[in-house]
């Protein structure tokens, strides 16, 4: 099968396509034959090796987290044949690869009338969305929330979720996007190159996306029993994570998780017309290395996924 490979950290240079062997049939798992994979930031931070301290430094290594594909094998009440699409659940990827093995818990029916390549966009970055916004920030109708990074792959599904869930909506983002962030749900935006974000005031949320508003700098908008949640780990942050949990204050990280009841609430979300997938641009497999680079730009207007023959 075809493949995205590297064989050491580094920038985008290092991937190639190859051929590789297909991965081997493991208990509990299905078998999915990808039309189409999404990356995601994540994807720079561990192909570079800035998280090397969690993947380890074992090659060759397939990039991707994201897919879309057909089940090669049934998977739980899915037969064989059903188009799917779900999130591998690890820091080793291997969705960027014409066929994956991965855990049945961790894939879901894919939303109807929806191509593949949309599809492959949606399920980390609403993964993401949903288990801060709902279980960490604990979001109600009538909060104020605040999205910082509004107009990327999270952020865009963030601002849709955020207003099902009934709140007042202020996203963060550049002057370039303040139509399509508005377009998406904002009730109102801030643009970060106007206007310094720590001078806001009144949120009953933040939710720091982009990873450049970190605690305790975040703690300036939010009223006094605000929450704060970010999808950036840093290791001094992780000591006050645990006094998050239990209670010692108010900032919390988001550990995405791939959960298949998540994955099909999503996936009604999206067939009632209330939730839509944001794609910025699509390339082919072959052409990994420019996607690799154009994410690491930061500079996505959505998600960035990549089709396989």
């Amino acid at each position: 099968m075809l493949a995205s490979v590297y064989r050491r950290f580094g920038p985008p240079g290092v991937l190639r396509v190859e051929d590789v062997a297909p991965p081997e049939a493991q208990r509990g798992c299905c078998r999915v034959r990808v039309t189409a994979c999404a990356l995601n930031p994540k994807d720079v931070l561990v192909r570079s090796g800035r998280m090397r301290w969690l993947t380890g430094e074992r090659f060759p290594r397939i990039p991707g987290y994201d897919l879309a594909g057909t089940l090669l094998t049934a998977a739980g009440d899915l037969p064989a044949g059903t188009p799917v699409f779900g999130m591998v659940d690890s820091h080793q990827g291997r969705a960027c690869a014409q066929e994956v093995v991965i855990p049945v818990a961790q894939i879901a029916a894919a939303p109807e009338g929806l191509t593949a390549i949309d599809a492959a966009s949606v399920p980390l970055a609403a993964l993401t969305a949903l288990q801060a916004l709902r279980d960490h920030l604990r979001v109600r109708k009538g909060d104020r929330v605040l999205i910082n990074g509004a107009s990327g792959g999270v952020g865009t599904l963030a601002i849709q979720l955020a207003a099902i869930l009934g709140a007042h909506v202020t996203g963060v983002c550049s002057g370039r996007n303040t139509d399509r962030v508005t377009a998406l749900g904002a009730d109102a935006v801030v643009d970060y190159t106007q206007t310094d974000v720590t001078t806001l005031t009144g949120f009953d949320a933040v939710f720091d996306v982009f990873g450049s508003l970190p605690w305790p700098s975040a703690s300036a908008p939010l009223t006094r029993r605000g929450r704060y949640c970010t999808t950036i780990v840093r290791p001094a942050f992780l000591a006050r994570g645990a006094l998050a949990r239990i209670g010692l204050h108010r900032a919390h990280f988001v550990h995405v998780r791939s959960r298949r009841a998540d994955l099909d609430s999503i996936r009604e979300l999206i067939e009632r017309g209330h939730l839509r997938p944001v794609v910025d641009r699509v390339w082919p497999l072959t052409e990994a290395r420019a996607a690799h680079a154009y994410l690491e730009t930061r500079r996505a207007r959505g998600k960035v996924v990549l089709s396989l023959p």
